[in-house]
């Protein structure tokens, strides 16, 4: 007995912990022996991108919030392409803040969360172009502290979590200083980067670099009114002819259907009245990955969850679809996603070709926001192991 009270008093408890965050896959292998027990660490089931964008909607940013509308799928478009470490694709999650607008509450501050964290494309496009410009006062500090307050910004250490501010008043305005909600940023692990509309040095004198190296993020200045201008190729009506037979695919059902297919024809009709280019842009990003309406889609729906049709109620069912088998709504919804996926692969080929074409005829085709998030982007993804295709 003797010997195996000895021998169980000299047992050792090993736990062997696999701590793969998505985007910082390095799996150490296990040091000699120890006496420590470690606790095991759950893998998130899905890594995220998360944007929050918070735009002064004065008097004076109407040439932001046009440009925003424009190049909201130039970024789109830039994280199709985007791999964690381990050759997973990240979800982007996308939310809209407003501030320094008279319209708006003066108890709120003068900001209002037109958006929170969203991966539908259709709403966070209807939203930008829900915005209009009014005069105010523009209270950065309190904007950022209300967004990391308000938002989900979840605990995952390898998420990218970001904040992009764009204004052109001091940084310094409001009761709320700054430099605490850049500090409790950085608390979140929240990188705020400032986008200052107008000169260069005045933005820095005005503190929107120090609002950003605060929590080492990067600070942008930029030409809010600047025309951007897109290069049209000879793709570009096929494209968007692609994109109404794109729109054909989608079968509408539940309560959200018919509202949600008019929210997307309705945002194609908002691409198309800046510019084809923008149309064209938007087509590129309903063939990608990142436009997925699973709420509202039947195609989407089953691909998350074949048992869905089993659960949906008659007058749930689109017309078309009413008094079908199940066996025949199978087949119908598989005959659709067939379509949408040879649909999509047009348009991918056809965009790498205007690529080529853009490439060709102008060095840059980016516009002053675009430019400014995605450098900010790529480079504070890079630390976190994010890598483009």
């Amino acid at each position: 007995m003797k010997y195996l009270k000895h021998l169980f008093g000299t047992v050792l408890f090993i736990t062997v912990v696999g701590t793969s965050y998505g985007c910082n896959l390095k799996i150490k292998e296990p040091a000699n022996t120890t006496l420590i027990a470690k606790s095991i660490v759950e893998k998130p089931a899905k890594q995220y991108v998360k944007i929050a964008l918070l735009l002064d909607t004065s008097n004076s940013m109407d040439g932001l919030i046009n440009q925003a509308k424009a190049q909201l799928w130039d970024i789109v478009n830039e994280f199709t392409h985007a791999k964690c470490g381990n050759d997973s694709r990240p979800s982007l999650q996308i939310a809209l803040y407003e501030y320094g607008n008279d319209n708006l509450s003066s108890r709120e501050g003068y900001i209002r969360q037109v958006l929170g964290f969203s991966n539908d494309l259709d709403e966070i496009s209807e939203k930008l172009f829900s915005l209009t410009t009014n005069g105010g006062e523009e209270y950065c500090g309190e904007v950022i502290q209300t967004s990391l307050k308000q938002l989900d910004w979840g605990k995952n250490a390898d998420d990218l979590k970001m904040i992009f501010i764009a204004g052109n008043e001091p940084f310094t305005q409001g009761k709320l200083n700054y430099k605490d909600a850049a500090y409790n940023a950085k608390e979140k692990d929240v990188i705020v980067n400032t986008i200052f509309c107008g000169n260069y040095e005045q933005g820095i004198s005005t503190k929107w670099k120090n609002g950003a190296t605060l929590t080492g993020g990067d600070y942008m200045a930029i030409d809010h009114n600047r025309q951007v201008v897109h290069i049209a190729t000879p793709y570009d009506d096929v494209i968007i002819r692609l994109n109404s037979k794109l729109n054909n695919t989608y079968i509408s059902y539940g309560s959200l259907g018919r509202q949600k297919k008019a929210m997307q024809s309705a945002q194609d009709g908002n691409a198309a009245e800046m510019e084809a280019a923008v149309a064209v842009k938007r087509s590129v990003s309903k063939s990608s990955r990142l436009y997925k309406n699973s709420q509202w889609d039947l195609v989407d729906a089953v691909e998350e969850d074949e048992e869905i049709i089993l659960e949906l109620k008659e007058e749930e069912l689109p017309p078309a679809l009413k008094g079908k088998s199940e066996s025949e709504i199978k087949n119908y919804v598989n005959e659709k996603k067939a379509e949408r996926e040879k649909i999509q692969k047009e348009i991918q080929e056809l965009n790498a070709k205007r690529e080529a074409y853009i490439a060709e005829h102008q060095k840059e085709e980016t516009g002053e926001l675009e430019n400014a998030l995605l450098s900010a982007i790529k480079t504070q993804a890079s630390k976190k192991n994010y890598t483009w295709d």
